[in-house]
């Protein structure tokens, strides 16, 4: 049985991911922010599918809310196997000249010090040196890291570029204690964080330039997340998968 937790889980891809891991039998540790009915609905989801769930709320850009969402779900479920660093956001297209400092600040403030953060308690908790198990950190990059997002958000690509680094680095770490870390880098998926970007539909619009013609869905995502997180993956560290449709 794994126990596995996944920052941002109450939504888009890590919602599919903790629901998947549900139908694998094991316990979920759900990070939200402020959406507590979300969280609720997919930890619902994770045990109907035959998982465990507990709910760990939380800003993941801030160090203590970090660390008391590790041993919230460690109290539940006793030791981390696996950790999803998934929470991420992105503001309205804007070419950068138009950036304010407070956007970027925030943007760099959840994806790039939030993931480091995160994946300091990872280092903490999860290698047999420190008392862990050893397992599987997973993170969450972007297609954006490697084409840029020009005219968009140059910022968050880059947010995601440190996060393909953070995953490099810490897979050598943390190799020889056991612990496996590697990335996925998502294309264009249809989840809310387009909404949340000023376009709902940009998915949809973008999608069909891809080499497969259409958009991923977050169940696609989540897949390739749940078999790093198992032992399929044993002796895969430090990749950078793209699931991006070829893009």
């Amino acid at each position: 049985m794994k126990s596995i937790l996944i920052t941002g889980g109450s939504r888009g891809i890590g919602r599919e991911a903790a629901i998947l891991c549900g139908e694998r039998g094991w316990s979920v540790g759900i990070n939200y922010v402020g959406n507590r009915a979300a969280a609720e609905e997919t930890a619902e989801h994770v045990r109907k599918a035959g998982g465990k769930a507990v709910l760990a709320q939380g800003d993941v850009a801030a160090e203590k809310d970090v660390v008391a969402m590790f041993a919230a779900t460690e109290h539940a479920f006793g030791r981390l196997t696996g950790v999803v660093i998934n929470a991420g956001i992105v503001a309205p297209a804007s070419p950068l000249a138009d950036m304010s400092v407070e956007r970027m600040q925030r943007i760099f403030g959840v994806n790039v010090l939030g993931a480091y953060l995160c994946a300091r308690e990872c280092a903490r908790r999860l290698p047999k040196n420190r008392g862990g198990e050893g397992g599987s950190v997973v993170l969450l990059s972007s297609a954006a890291a490697r084409l840029g997002s020009p005219f968009e958000y140059v910022d968050y690509a880059g947010s995601k570029g440190a996060v393909d680094t953070l995953t490099v680095g810490l897979a050598k770490e943390l190799a020889a204690e056991g612990v496996r870390v590697n990335a996925i880098r998502p294309g264009l998926i249809e989840t809310d964080i387009h909404a949340s970007g000023g376009e709902p539909g940009r998915a949809h619009r973008l999608g069909v330039t891809t080499p497969m013609g259409r958009p991923g869905t977050a169940r696609e995502v989540a897949e390739a997340i749940v078999w790093l997180l198992s032992d399929a993956a044993s002796y895969t560290t430090g990749a950078i998968l793209d699931v991006s449709g070829g893009r």
